[in-house]
């Protein structure tokens, strides 16, 4: 990566980690009549759930910014959700930090085109990347495969050093272009000096994508300096930040928990404290493995290599029917690609579509799909195709299956969201023993549980 590029990283990363902790830290600094942080939380009138995300920003903070003497370093992952991979995005680039005392002492950023090299040919990539992209060998920046992400945090320390890497990381962190968009809906539209255009919280990450793809060429920038407008978009954003008041800069902290409740942001630490810690709060972006009622989830993979998911919109349908001898789900699936035409963002979508079903599900009947794919995974079932959409039309695919008995009794449904998906809406509908039906909207920003919502 180039040296352009360095200071954009590191912003962003110190302002993640700095407002998580300070958040953390400003709910509970007037409370000096209880001993810990972790005294004061318990106090507050606060569910379980949000109590535990409060006890993990205060973790977090003291753990990061603790003067104990002790080198912290970490992973990080930048992923690109406008090219849709199951852990959240396409990882162009990665990051080594390394904190000293609540400071950086190095952080070292490389381009994965360049790193990847180093990783020995011969490890055969999952199904489809032979026959979508034509990809032969399995790479780090294809390495988010698993809708888990601690799978892919450890996958991604395994290629990391099998490309000749010598860190022992205490973590690692993914961190999807979205989290631009939240900094820049609290700071409001930002300009950069010498360059067109304005970078507000609708057009940013955008405007950004074309200025390094295509503006530059234009403008007869040098393809090494191409990158140097993410310094100066960073530059000009930090100036903002530092002169927020108090109450914006709260904002913005929430604003940030947000991305780490929506997935924008996964947590992963060797440390099992830690690591339990951001699983409770449930910002460790992994599959919930111990769930024995109903599940779903809908990964999708991009293959088609560029940024189409910034033009895609999906929905969903799903069915329960438990009124017969043998419970049955219907799932349909909406993709809707919004783009114009071609160009050099985007063409026809074409997708690596999963469904993460119970245990001992089976495939019944199916409509519009292509050659079908069964696994087990994660101690899920899963049902995957290939499909394709136009650009300029609509398609629903269908799936209709038999749950396991074991998985409906008492009845409860948990779907949990793919990180980097976007804005993903749904309508569930479930029809008891007795013949009552019940319907419910769903807003897939986070995990959504159909008992928290009845």
């Amino acid at each position: 990566m180039q040296k352009s590029n360095r200071k954009f990283i590191l912003f962003w990363v110190l302002a993640i980690l700095f407002l998580v902790g300070w958040y953390g830290y400003w709910q509970v600094k007037n409370n000096k009549e209880f001993g810990t942080m972790s005294a004061m939380i318990d106090f507050l009138p606060l569910g379980e759930l949000q109590k535990a995300k409060f006890k993990t920003m205060a973790s977090f903070a003291q753990y990061l910014f603790e003067k104990d003497g002790e080198e912290k370093t970490f992973m990080l992952l930048f992923q690109n959700n406008m090219e849709l991979r199951p852990g959240g995005g396409y990882i162009g680039s990665f990051g080594v930090l390394k904190m000293l005392d609540g400071k950086v002492e190095q952080l070292q950023t490389h381009d994965l085109s360049n790193f990847d090299g180093r990783v020995p040919d011969g490890i055969d990539p999952p199904y489809p990347f032979k026959d979508a992209l034509h990809v032969k060998d399995w790479k780090l920046r294809d390495s988010n495969f698993s809708a888990d992400f601690p799978t892919n945090a450890e996958k991604a320390d395994e290629f990391y050093h099998l490309g000749q890497g010598q860190e022992n990381f205490a973590g690692v962190v993914a961190i999807n272009s979205n989290v631009l968009t939240s900094f820049l809906r609290v700071t409001g539209p930002v300009e950069v000096p010498g360059y067109p255009g304005t970078y507000d919280s609708e057009n940013g990450v955008l405007n950004l994508e074309y200025q390094v793809e295509q503006g530059s060429y234009q403008q007869g920038i040098e393809r090494g300096e191409r990158k140097s407008v993410m310094n100066l978009l960073a530059d000009e954003i930090k100036k903002k930040v530092l002169t927020l008041s108090i109450s914006d800069k709260i904002k913005l902290a929430e604003i940030i928990l947000d991305d780490l409740n929506r997935k924008d942001i996964q947590l992963y630490f060797k440390d099992e404290n830690l690591e339990s810690k951001a699983q409770s709060a449930q910002w460790d972006g992994s599959v919930d493995k111990n769930w024995s009622q109903d599940y779903l989830m809908l990964v999708d993979a991009n293959m088609g290599s560029l940024k189409s998911d910034y033009y895609m919109r999906r929905s969903f349908d799903y069915t329960v029917d438990l009124s017969g001898d043998v419970p049955a789900a219907d799932l349909k699936v909406t993709y809707n690609h919004t783009a114009k035409q071609k160009d050099w963002m985007t063409k026809d979508y074409l997708t690596y579509l999963r469904v993460y079903t119970p245990q001992n599900s089976w495939l019944t009947d199916s409509q519009n799909l292509g050659d079908k794919r069964f696994g087990d995974d994660l101690n899920k079932k899963y049902f995957g195709s290939l499909l394709g959409v136009p650009i300029g039309q609509t398609k629903t695919v269908e799936f209709s299956y038999t749950l396991p008995k074991s998985a409906v009794d008492n009845y409860d449904l948990l779907i949990q969201r793919q990180s980097g998906s976007g804005n993903v809406s749904g309508t569930v509908a479930v029809i008891y023993k007795s013949q009552k039906k019940m319907t419910y909207q769903v807003d897939l920003s986070k995990d959504w549980k159909l008992s928290e919502n009845q």
